[in-house]
Formats: structure tokens, sequence, C-alpha cells
């Protein structure tokens, strides 16, 4: 039995992420920052409710020791919780804009997964999913070919866009760093969700997909790389 865990997986791509993984037999943590919307999300979904604010060390800590408790380990950690951020011209985004969407999009990641670490180690081949953006990707902010092919529905955000990028490089250094466990980035491209106020192209099944499929590689699966349902995305 597969133990995972996701995070901001109340509502939009964590939910329905949650949805698929508790529907193929997987023991699912569905991590929230508000208690009361997260055991609600749990109990639709059938999975384990987890009070976990990725801002905050002392909840994440309190969250991996609740899971070791249950379980003793975990096999996939998604982290998926984030924010959009300021939604401000680039030129208009402030110091403090940058520091808020880090402090979620970035730091949270890192949060989690150092508290988590530990039973990660322990699991059954590991997995760790980064749900990124096609929006840090390098090559699709300066290559208008790369960005026509990989991220046509890209846009500037300096807040987001940068926090996403650096998630990026986080998942490239932990690969190296953890050859143990699988890690990677995803894009499910432009998904409405309430996340953009439903403004996608893709339907929240669709930008799910290769969450789950990254989600399910096991131990000979790729590490270190960053991916769409329709294959590797440019960094």
């Amino acid at each position: 039995m597969t133990i995972a865990l996701i995070t901001g997986a109340n509502r939009g791509l964590g939910y329905e992420t949650a949805r698929r993984l508790v529907a193929a037999g997987h023991t699912v943590f569905a991590g929230a920052r508000d208690a009361r919307r997260g055991a609600d999300a749990a109990r639709a979904l059938g999975a384990r409710p987890l009070r976990i604010d990725v801002t905050d060390g002392e909840s994440v800590r309190r969250a991996a020791e609740h899971v070791r408790d249950e379980t003793g380990r975990l096999d996939v950690l998604v982290n998926n919780a984030g924010i959009i951020g300021a939604r401000k011209p680039v030129a208009a985004t402030t110091a403090d804009d940058m520091l808020a969407c880090y402090d979620t999009n970035v730091f949270g990641a890192v949060r989690v997964f150092g508290a988590f670490l530990p039973l990660l180690e322990r699991g059954a081949a590991p997995v760790v999913v980064n749900v990124g953006s096609g929006l840090g990707s390098l090559a699709a902010a300066t290559d208008p070919a790369a960005r026509a092919e990989h991220v046509p529905a890209w846009l500037p955000a300096l807040d987001y866009a940068s926090a996403k990028a650096a998630l990026h490089m986080v998942t490239a250094q932990y690969a190296h760093a953890c050859p143990g466990i699988r890690v990677n980035a995803v894009d499910p491209g432009l998904t409405a969700t309430d996340f953009n106020g439903h403004a996608g192209s893709r339907t929240v099944e669709e930008g799910a997909e290769i969450i789950v499929r990254m989600a399910s590689i096991g131990a000979d699966g790729p590490t270190g790389g960053f991916f769409a349902a329709a294959g590797p995305v440019p960094w």
C-alpha cells in the first residue's frame, strides 16, 4: 500500500490528484492549511485529513510527526500548495510581493521536503513531485520558439514565474542530493481552477494527469526532470 501526502489537497489540482490516487488504492493524506476545509475534502475523497500550513515551520513539523505516528513512512510527496502571487505588472512587483510568493511556492516546498525526508527515506521507491509551471521555464521566457511549443499560454509574472523557476532548481538539487528518491517537477498547464478564477484552457482532470503519472513512476522512473503531459519541458 502506497502512502502519499498532497499539500493543498482541499481543492483544484491537489484535490483531483488525491481523488485519483485514492481511487487507485493509495492511502492519501490530504494536506490543507484550513483544518475544516481539509477535513471536509478528506471526507469526500476517502482520504486522511492533515492540517499543514507550508509557510509555518511548526505546522509542517507537527504534520510530519502525525504521519510518522500514523504510518511510519511516506512513499509519495506532492508539493502542490501554492499561491498565484500579486498579479501586478513586472515593474510594479515589489520585494514584499516576491517574498510572499516565494514563502509558499519555494520555501514551503523546502520546509515540507526537509520535514518529511526521514519518512521518505523509509518509503518504498519514494517519489517527490513538485508542481511547477511552464511560466518558470527560462527557455520559454527567452526563446519565442520554445514558448510557442511548450508554454503557449505564457505571460509575464515576476513573482510567480521566478518562484517557479526557483522551485525547478530546488527540484534538480534535491534529485542530485537524494539519489534514492525520484524527484521531479511538473507543469500541469493553464488549468481552470479557483487558483486562476477558472480562466485556464485545461480541465482539472487534464492538469492533474501529469502529477498523477509522475507520482506513480516507481524506482525505475526518471529523476531531476521537468515534465508536462506531452513530455519533457525545457528548463
